[in-house]
């Protein structure tokens, strides 16, 4: 559901067609596996070295420097006299170049790859939901569908991203320094936001990661609460 922190806790569950109190049927889940696959980040193989490297050299920028460090190599070569050694130095200045830049492109990738790699970390292994007439089962967090009702508390980590449905506690907060590096852990409401907030390019309202404060983020702890959502 876009947007489901400007929706009611009741919007959100008749647009997942669940109920809090009872959660989703074994053949709801079943059906919603096949529609929308398991909870889980795609795990591509890392991209080989060297096709890295030859991503570095595919902008046109790039291939119009090595086509001058090329011609300029050339001339060089049939440069005659004193100037030849000096002819070398344009060409191996463009060359050198090439080279860091391939090589911050390179590292640059890689760490990408590595934030991603790191994600899966983060994710936990199991989680609890509410199914077939509200009972609690602790289930693979990758069997997760939209629509369960799951069951957070003290210690929790997040297992996809929710909106809070009720807090059966006092207070729930939640840790998501991992997304916006907030030193302090943030209270969390079931309440919609009120629209208003600034719009996009697109011209959509839509709030950041921090304005969020109705939903929970996977990856995400429980410092303190319990919660459905």
């Amino acid at each position: 559901m876009e947007q489901a922190y400007y929706a009611s806790t009741q919007e959100v569950l008749d647009h997942l067609h669940v109920n809090s109190e009872d959660g989703l049927t074994d053949s709801q889940v079943v059906d919603r596996q096949a529609k929308h696959g398991r909870n889980e980040l795609p795990k591509d193989p890392p991209t080989p070295l060297w096709e890295l490297i030859a991503e570095q050299f595919k902008d046109q920028l790039v291939i119009i420097l090595v086509m001058s460090a090329l011609v300029s190599l050339v001339l060089a070569f049939f440069e005659e006299g004193n100037d030849r050694l000096t002819a070398y130095v344009e060409p191996i200045v463009i060359m050198l170049i090439l080279v860091a830049n391939a090589t911050v492109g390179v590292l640059q990738e890689t760490n990408a790859e590595q934030a991603i790699a790191a994600l899966h970390e983060y994710s936990p292994d199991a989680c609890r939901v509410m199914r077939n007439g509200g009972s609690t089962t602790k289930i693979n967090a990758t069997e997760l569908v939209p629509g369960d009702v799951i069951v957070v508390s003290v210690g929790d980590k997040i297992p996809a991203d929710a909106r809070v449905i009720a807090i059966e506690s006092s207070v729930l907060r939640i840790d998501q320094a991992l997304l916006t590096g907030e030193s302090v852990s943030v209270t969390k409401t079931s309440a919609a936001l009120p629209r208003g907030l600034e719009k996009d390019d697109a011209g959509d309202q839509r709030a950041v990661v921090q304005d969020q404060i109705n939903m929970v983020f996977a990856g995400t702890s429980v410092v303190l609460g319990r919660a459905l959502c």
